[in-house]
């Protein structure tokens, strides 16, 4: 069962926060969060588990982005986007500078693993699209492989958007 929270270290943000519980080790979780290729992107290039290590997502013209990982512990996970382009918003860094991170506390039955992109909020112009696809890649892929060993990277949960010619635009039709 999918359920969206706000992250009690920042109960007080409109953050993006997605939670769910798994009955398996925080070890196993922190292993699966640190091979996005497996949940979120085969389009990933670079190494993604330690701290300093700097990885670059690709999807073309809808989307790519430079991101650095800034902790990489047992229990929290920190992503920075150094650089982001969409090109499908008026904005197209809107990412740059936000910070994605995954929280996991260990259960007695397994583990809660808690994401919260900061930064990413519903005044960001592409929230909408982004929620979508936060929410499947974390609660359907990443929860997938951490229970079953087998993610879904690069699945469409939502149609790409139009690219906006240029800033100011509206998307082509």
């Amino acid at each position: 069962m999918m359920q969206v929270t706000r992250s009690s270290l920042f109960p007080m943000t409109n953050d993006y926060t997605t939670t769910f519980e798994v009955q398996t080790s925080a070890d196993a979780v922190f292993a699966a969060i640190t091979r996005p290729r497996e949940w979120w992107s085969a389009n990933i290039r670079g190494r993604t588990g330690l701290a300093g290590d700097v990885f670059f997502y690709d999807k073309g013209q809808i989307h790519n982005a430079t991101i650095e990982v800034l902790e990489s512990t047992p229990r929290v996970v920190t992503w920075r986007v150094l650089k982001n382009h969409f090109g499908f918003t008026a904005d197209s860094s809107e990412w740059t500078g936000t910070t994605i991170v995954f929280e996991l506390a260990p259960t007695s039955s397994g583990t809660v693993l808690t994401f919260t992109h900061r930064g990413l909020n519903p005044a960001e112009e592409c929230f909408p699209i982004c929620e979508v696809a936060w929410t499947f890649y974390v609660q359907h892929s990443l929860r997938a492989l951490i229970e079953s060993a087998s993610g879904s990277p690069d699945a469409d949960p939502v149609p790409d958007p139009a690219p906006i010619d240029s800033p100011g635009k509206q998307p082509s039709d």
